[in-house]
């Protein structure tokens, strides 16, 4: 029976793009979802077929034997099917669809957007698959990452990186004695710095500035920042994490610092953002991009005050 393509066109796409880019991480970085709902897609579609489609390997995704005949036709109808895409984009002149690093679009952009739709009330977003119209096929008007620079993006800001926690928590670090004010307090750790050259943690952190000596390694580890700052809330620790993202926490006194400003350090990576081409041919990305290069040069300036302060 002949496979009925469209029913299984989402599975499709998720091989086209492991096979292309050689990883699941890299394919579901492209559609904004895990790694493992790109495996599941794969594997329903293997199960329907009943064969395997992918092998994995110390060198990444490559093809079977099986798939290896139809993965020209594969590549060439999803090229075709962008095409159709991006002609048809141009008839949604209204929608701007973005793919972003998950903490920076909840706790960067959101509490800023609401600015940018009143003086833009008809430009709709889709933000990482979700948002006011559905994620449509093709890639995203724009991609937000914190990473290494790459050919025609646009810098952001770099982060400064420091500790944080409760007021509560504040009080009690600094009732105790200056040379262990961290002694006995629960260190919370973020994964998603590990790859920065330039970022300190809670080792690096300590051994720059002491107040604690055992254990600076020890304690619950987070992917995300969204994840910690629950924990923060709930005074179940300190954190170092990037100032620019919980700057509205700390102005409302949800989150403070625990020590001087100057005890940071700015992040070697940054947020930065690439733009299709042709996607800026529409006014409303041009104007959404316009209004982000603007915040961020805002940030910048937030940044370097509080560092200089």
């Amino acid at each position: 029976m002949r496979m009925a393509a469209a029913t299984h066109l989402r599975a499709l796409q998720a091989l086209e793009l492991a096979i292309r880019k050689g990883s699941l991480k890299d394919a579901a970085a492209e559609l904004a979802i895990t790694p493992a709902a790109i495996g599941q897609r794969i594997k329903a579609l293997e199960d329907y077929l009943g064969f395997d489609l992918i092998v994995r390997g110390r060198s990444g995704i490559r093809p079977t034997r099986e798939l290896e005949g139809a993965l020209a036709h594969l590549g060439a109808g999803f090229r075709e099917l962008d095409t159709v895409s991006r002609i048809l984009d141009f008839q949604r002149v209204n929608e701007v669809h973005i793919t972003a690093d998950s903490d920076w679009a909840e706790l960067w952009l959101q509490p800023r957007l609401p600015d940018f739709r009143q003086a833009n009330p008809n430009t709709l977003f889709c933000i990482n698959g979700v948002g006011d119209v559905p994620v449509r096929l093709g890639e995203a008007d724009c991609e937000i990452w914190f990473g290494d620079a790459r050919d025609g993006d646009e810098l952001l800001f770099h982060d400064y990186l420091l500790p944080v926690c409760s007021p509560n928590i504040t009080r009690r670090v600094s009732a105790a004695p200056e040379e262990s004010r961290l002694e006995g307090f629960p260190l919370l750790h973020l994964d998603c710095y590990t790859f920065d050259g330039g970022a300190i943690g809670w080792r690096e952190w300590i051994a720059k500035h002491g107040h604690r000596s055992t254990g600076p390694g020890r304690g619950i580890r987070y992917k995300k920042l969204v994840q910690a700052l629950e924990a923060l809330y709930a005074n179940a620790g300190l954190l170092v994490c990037g100032l620019a993202l919980v700057t509205p926490q700390v102005n409302t006194g949800e989150l403070t610092l625990p020590f001087p400003v100057e005890k940071g350090q700015q992040s070697a990576n940054a947020y930065r953002v690439s733009f299709r081409e042709d996607a800026l041919r529409r006014s409303a990305t041009a104007k959404f991009r316009e209004w982000l290069l603007q915040q961020a040069g805002v940030t910048r300036t937030q940044l370097q005050s509080v560092i200089e302060a």
